[in-house]
């Protein structure tokens, strides 16, 4: 596939500062799952803020990290899995591999892009829930 000169711009940093230059220092064939997580995200909550936090994408919404990604050698993992994804969850998740809050992903199988979506939204309602408590 071709870059785009705006790709080329966003090329990888040693420390990137964007998403997209997150997924660009990855090898090649992790780059287009990534690009699936990312979209599968975005599309789950499209007013939260994309960044770089713990040196790995972050999805934010008024301000509170709602989830977390990041690329491994043979996995990406999605963080934090809380005990109400889990539950809400666990058939779906029981083909994947979980250490504490973290829910490992092999990057050889397709992307479950509608699970992710399900789990940002919920993770999303968690956190506003968590908010609001607070007060």
């Amino acid at each position: 596939m071709k870059a785009d000169r705006r790709e080329i711009a966003e090329m990888p940093k040693e420390n990137p500062e964007t998403v997209r230059q997150y997924i660009w220092a990855q090898p090649a064939p992790a780059r287009a799952v990534l690009k699936q997580v990312r979209a599968a995200i975005r599309k789950a909550l499209p007013k939260a803020d994309e960044s770089i936090s713990y040196h790995m994408p972050t999805y934010k919404i008024a301000g509170q990290p709602v989830l977390y990604f990041a690329c491994w050698k043979a996995h990406y993992s999605l963080y934090p899995v809380t005990a109400l994804v889990l539950e809400t969850f666990a058939a779906e998740l029981a083909d994947y591999e979980l250490k504490k809050s973290t829910l490992r992903l092999p990057l050889s199988a397709s992307v479950p892009v509608k699970l992710l979506e399900r789990i940002a939204k919920l993770r999303a309602k968690e956190m506003r829930e968590s908010v609001k408590a607070a007060r």
